[in-house]
């Protein structure tokens, strides 16, 4: 998987160097220790935060992707920030992360501010530079074939990684990889007999997928589409209310929303009962 840049031309890191194995032992070490010295509930946060002291980076993301859709849900966030930008992306369907999942490649973002990068997702980086983010890169996680989620970084400053820090961001996405893999396979060993405790690390990531999952299905109903326009118009629903879509999803789960097939985004229900009820009448 070749890294897609939005600006500039770089090779990929020299897997001869002979650094190489100085990396992997530091970012072997590093994810170890984070995972030995907490519960399984409070191991996510800790790879998470782990991923930034790794990288020359402000904030870091984990987010995983149901199978054959287009829904992910957040796993991890390093930040506050770094939470927002996950979610700014999943609401919009577009940015680096959207690209990495599609292309089952990394997707590097070293300038939102001007230029390419700024130009092919104008919306996202508008949001991003409104949360102080300059930078984004986007690895996804899984095989050559298939993403299962992606690690998302940022950075407060315009830049592209070096070539070290990219094959360390690489090693980094492997490590991540290797953990969520494992956490769905329930593992093995001692895993395997703590099965329960292994399930609670992704229960957070599981929940909004079902949210959501259960959200577009009801939106299927109500307006005889496709699954994909149907988590298109809770992704517009989002955005022109300026929320996220794992909220609009919980209203409509709610009954507090409902679209209606005749009716235009303009012209359905104000979002939440309690005003005018227009669409959002209760079924």
């Amino acid at each position: 998987m070749r890294p897609e840049y939005g600006g500039g031309d770089h090779e990929m890191p020299d897997p001869a160097d002979s650094s190489e194995a100085h990396d992997r032992r530091r970012v072997t070490d590093t994810f170890t220790a984070a995972a030995a010295r907490a519960s399984a509930q409070e191991v996510p946060a800790l790879l998470c935060r782990a991923c930034t002291d790794l990288l020359p980076v402000s904030g870091a993301s984990i987010s995983i992707a149901a199978a054959g859709s287009s829904v992910r849900a957040l796993w991890c966030a390093s930040d506050r920030t770094a939470a927002r930008l996950a979610e700014a992306q999943y609401t919009l369907g577009d940015g680096p992360c959207q690209n990495a999942l599609d292309r089952v490649a990394p997707v590097l973002a070293a300038d939102l501010t001007q230029g390419p990068d700024a130009r092919r997702w104008p919306v996202f980086a508008q949001q991003a530079l409104a949360l102080g983010v300059r930078a984004v890169f986007s690895l996804p996680l899984g095989t050559s074939v298939l993403a299962v989620g992606t690690l998302d970084l940022y950075r407060d400053t315009t830049g592209p990684l070096s070539d070290r820090d990219l094959r360390l961001a690489l090693l980094t996405r492997d490590a991540v990889t290797f953990a969520v893999l494992n956490l769905h396979s329930g593992g093995d060993g001692h895993d395997r007999a703590n099965g329960a405790g292994v399930a609670s690390w992704v229960d957070a990531a599981e929940a909004d997928h079902t949210e959501v999952h259960q959200a577009v299905g009801m939106v299927m109903v109500q307006l005889g589409v496709d699954p994909q326009q149907a988590l298109d118009r809770l992704r517009a629903r989002a955005f022109t209310q300026g929320r996220t879509v794992t909220e609009v999803a919980q209203d409509v789960l709610a009954r507090v929303l409902r679209f209606r097939p005749e009716a235009d985004d303009a012209s359905q229900d104000h979002g939440r009962l309690g005003g005018d009820e227009g669409d959002g009448d209760r079924s």
